[in-house]
């Protein structure tokens, strides 16, 4: 592209802006994720093998139906790493360190071909003095099937951004 082509569009560009920022957040609020993720063997066979989790449930489909299964059974950290990333661009996009995750259940054996969809509820936003552009959001955020079935569930926890660089909240 020339450059005055390349200047032109520069100067047609809107930002747009992505993400929530701390005071965007409420305690009991919630969020349905948008899209789901189809979970396929080519997925689950290359995830398992590039983490290095050689259970042959993951990556055998005859092992896995000699175990009971209808078909490979999905990893579990394949299945975590999924709904995680679904919620992504409503909860943390923004940026802001990553805390941790508690009360990590699975509820049952997701097998490949099925899809996944996420949910999430904030539990819990607080102040932090420590780290005074930012505040501590804690949300619970389930992975459910299309007819609601919890398949994953869990608590996660980040700093996210202010608005106000000094912390206050925004009026």
């Amino acid at each position: 592209m020339a450059d005055d082509a390349v200047a032109a569009l520069r100067a047609r560009a809107v930002p747009w802006p992505r993400g929530h920022r701390y005071e965007d957040f409420s305690v009991g609020q919630h969020f349905a994720h948008h899209w789901g993720r189809t979970l396929t063997a080519s997925d689950n066979v290359l995830f398992a093998t590039l983490t290095l989790h050689y259970n042959p449930l993951y990556t055998n489909a005859d092992h896995a139906r000699a175990h009971g299964h209808a078909d490979l059974v999905v990893c579990p950290l394949l299945l975590f790493n999924t709904v995680f990333g679904l919620t992504v661009e409503d909860l943390s996009e923004n940026g802001g360190p990553f805390l941790g995750v508690d009360q990590l259940t699975y509820h049952r054996p997701v097998t490949v071909g099925e899809t996944v969809y996420a949910e999430s509820e904030v539990v819990a936003c607080r102040e932090t003095e420590s780290r005074p552009g930012y505040g501590i959001v804690t949300w619970h955020t389930k992975g459910v099937t299309a007819g609601g079935e919890v398949l994953i569930d869990y608590r996660r926890s980040n700093l996210v951004r202010r608005r106000t660089s000094e912390g206050k909240r925004a009026a």
